[in-house]
Parts: C-alpha cells; structure tokens; sequence
C-alpha cells in the first residue's frame, strides 16, 4: 500500500526547481527526531508533496517520490555540514534519510492559505497552528483532494 507524505524545504535551501534539475536526490538535514521517524516509517514508491516553507508564498509546488529508504544520513558525521551531529557516530547513526525523485512540478501552487480553507488541522498537520515538522504524514483521502486542488 503507498503512503503519502509532506516534505518541507526553503526554496532558497532546496527548491522544487533544483530537484526537477537534479532529479534524484538525498532528503538530508532533517534534525527533529519525530521527523525522523517519519522519514524511517517512508516505504519505496511512495509519494510526497513538496512543499515550500519559510517563504512569503508557503505551499505545495509538486510531488516527489522515495526511491531509497532506511538510509543514513551521511551529514550528521561531516564537521563542515549544518547538519553535524557530534553525538552520532558511524557505527550508531542517530538520524536516518530517503532518496527521492522529481515525478511533477505543479503548474502553480496550492497555497498554504487555499490548504487552511481546505482542510482543518486533524485532517491535514500542515495547516496546524505552530506546526514546525519538516516531514509529515499524508492521509490517503486528504492527498487525493490536494491532487484535485492541483487540477481545479
């Protein structure tokens, strides 16, 4: 059964546009254990919306989907990442990551504000007042209204 999810990134850190120009890429950096743990329940062929945060325009601007999982996230070992984490070590990675690829970029956003006219906060974490999670579950029947708003 595929799964859905909501991966949050800065445009201006990783935009939708950079992973239709990569194609494939590491979902490294995420340092919150609950999103981590998200990350760990990720199964292949699963999708995500990728969303756009920390922005004037927050929202989803495509889909993704996981084409690796249960990796280890190589930056919590690199002193020069952001990512470092001193207390990880090779042999008792604490922070873990998957592989995704481009699938679409939609041709405009679905906005956080049309998300919050859409949705309430049980059904959709996203629209959650002070909701800072980078990785988010995705019910099955809210991602199939999200995939309508983005042909309405």
């Amino acid at each position: 059964m595929m799964n859905y999810w909501l991966l949050k990134s800065e445009p201006d850190v990783y935009s939708i546009e950079d992973l239709k120009r990569d194609h494939i890429s590491l979902w490294d950096g995420v340092r919150n254990y609950q999103a981590r743990n998200f990350l760990k329940e990720m199964q292949i062929g699963d999708l995500a919306f990728f969303y756009h945060s920390n922005t004037k325009l927050p929202g989803i601007v495509g889909l993704a989907k996981i084409i690796e999982n249960h990796l280890i996230d190589p930056t919590q070992f690199d002193a020069q990442s952001p990512y470092f984490d001193p207390k990880a070590m090779p042999n008792s990675p604490r922070w873990y990551t998957v592989k995704v690829e481009f699938v679409e970029q939609f041709q405009r956003m679905i906005s956080l504000n049309t998300l919050k006219q859409t949705f309430n906060s049980e059904e959709f974490g996203v629209v959650k007042r002070g909701n800072r999670l980078s990785v988010i579950p995705v019910l099955p029947a809210v991602a199939e209204r999200i995939l309508r708003l983005k042909s309405s």
